[in-house]
């Protein structure tokens, strides 16, 4: 055998030897992913199956996720914020699409806000308050606006919403983000490459954080990022709920924000790459009330906010928990 025919056969066997252990580290963060999203129940409800998870007892939280999550996606909250410390129970739902709750025919918000409170019928709660972040904005606001006697409390944190004038995809989508829509979302073996080989474009395409921003994170900021990137996976579980969050978000409604009586806070960064700083202060501006705090940088994840932010959260919710009685408890 030549030198030549010798070279091209040792890179071969270097490339496919790296390619079978890049596979042997994804499929161990696979079975790590799909061994963290079978921690859940699924409830059939008035409204069709509401997947969800709960932690903690006291007053009920329900935690709404943004875009590409399901009831995982925001499961770090408790550790994060420690609310189930503070007299809490957070019950986390899977919205439209997202891992075990199906896609329906009618996706809408205002239909997801019904399966929201056909979800509380089913576990036996009669109010609850409500954290919703991201693209589960509008879903969060039409509960409040349609069940505004069963919400005790909302808190938006970097909300998608409609504003009067303004397209929802200008100029609060990163450019990249239609690329990956249509590419990165629809593969778990891509996705997890491009955690590996391409984070930076994702935390400013996907997570819509400056890249300055995360790069200057504290150590757990940094894993804190990393961590929501890995939660995505499994994104092949996730697709129906991103392919109908485009369309959602591309074409929001206003919610009849005039019928929202609770407290409610509003939380965004001056550089979230989505934009949701105008949404906030829109918002802020409709809702009798309201709360907003708009921290300078920190991008979409509030990076180096975290521990203002817990404050935000235990002094505005505290007083609901205290004043607004349980209607009952999550079974066990």
């Amino acid at each position: 055998m030549n030198t030549k025919k010798t070279v091209s056969l040792g890179a071969a066997m270097v490339g496919v030897a790296g390619f079978a252990a890049a596979y042997r580290a994804f499929r161990r963060d696979m079975d790590r992913a799909v061994a963290r999203i079978s921690e859940s129940q699924v409830v059939q409800t008035a409204h069709g199956a509401v997947e969800y998870a709960s932690v903690g007892k006291g007053f009920p939280l329900l935690i709404i996720h943004g875009a590409g999550g399901g009831f995982d996606q925001l499961r770090s909250f408790d550790s994060d914020f420690r609310l189930s410390e503070l007299g809490f129970r957070l019950i986390f739902v899977s919205r439209f699409g997202y891992l075990r709750t199906p896609l329906p025919t009618d996706a809408s918000t205002r239909a997801q806000a019904d399966a929201y409170a056909g979800l509380l019928d089913a576990v036996g709660i009669g109010q609850a308050g409500v954290i919703a972040v991201s693209a589960g904005a509008p879903s969060g606001l039409e509960f409040a606006a349609r069940y505004s006697q069963r919400c005790a409390a909302l808190v938006l944190l970097v909300p998608a919403a409609f504003v009067p004038g303004l397209a929802a995809t200008e100029p609060g989508v990163p450019p990249l983000m239609q690329l990956f829509r249509e590419t990165l979302l629809k593969s778990d073996f891509a996705f997890w490459a491009a955690i590996k080989l391409a984070r930076g474009a994702l935390i400013e395409n996907i997570l819509a954080t400056p890249l300055e921003v995360a790069n200057r994170a504290s150590e757990p900021e940094r894993i804190r990022t990393d961590k929501v990137l890995m939660d995505i996976l499994p994104v092949s579980r996730r697709a129906a709920g991103l392919l109908n969050e485009a369309e959602v978000v591309t074409h929001m409604q206003p919610a009849e924000v005039g019928r929202i009586r609770c407290p409610t806070l509003l939380v965004s960064t001056e550089d979230d790459l989505y934009g949701t700083a105008r949404s906030a202060r829109y918002l802020a501006g409709q809702i009798p009330g309201a709360r907003l705090v708009v921290y300078p940088d920190g991008g979409h994840l509030w990076l180096g906010h975290e521990a203002e932010l817990q404050r935000e959260l235990t002094e505005f919710l505290r007083p609901v928990g205290a004043t607004v009685s349980q209607s009952a408890s999550l079974p066990a």
